[in-house]
């Protein structure tokens, strides 16, 4: 693919938020009139440490060019160690991502508090235009059937992702 290729892609991104930080960003950056790209779709989850690799998977699976996920800085996890279950496993799937060879760039994991509107909108930009340099995911960019839709809307991330146990 050619440089002036690359730079036309429209990425899919995903943007995993945990409630009390990511979210929160997300939420500022929106009241505040900050502008992202719109190739990405924002998930609520109660805490980050809730994601399983599984989930992550399928999201590439199902043709996500990219994972951006946010949650809360270290030490400050409303959920006490769910960033850092997080951080773990975003190592884990990044491996698995190499190993595949669609690139462990793919996902990544960011800790903001819940008043960095600014920089969850920088930090979104930069990298959907990280993964915009990467391509199209390979696996395939199948359009979501309405049978599809419903079964997200239904079963989706913010319905079966639960609150890490402690």
């Amino acid at each position: 693919m050619s440089i002036v290729e690359t730079s036309s892609v429209n990425p899919r991104v995903l943007a995993i938020c945990c409630l009390y930080c990511g979210y929160a960003a997300a939420d500022v950056a929106g009241t505040s009139q900050i502008h992202y790209p719109e190739a990405v779709r924002i998930v609520k989850v109660p805490c980050t440490g809730s994601i399983e690799d599984i989930d992550l998977l399928r999201a590439f699976e199902a043709g996500v060019d990219g994972v951006l996920i946010f949650g809360c800085p270290d030490g400050q996890c409303h959920h006490k160690q769910g960033n850092a279950r997080a951080k773990k496993m975003v190592a884990r799937v990044q491996t698995l991502l190499h190993r595949v060879g669609l690139g462990a760039d793919r996902l990544e994991f960011h800790g903001l508090s819940a008043s960095m509107g600014a920089e969850f909108a920088a930090t979104l930009t930069d990298g959907v235009e990280r993964i915009r340099a990467l391509g199209h995911n390979p696996l395939g960019r199948c359009a979501p059937s309405d049978t599809t839709r419903e079964h997200t809307a239904e079963h989706g991330a913010e319905a079966r992702v639960a609150a890490p146990q402690h």
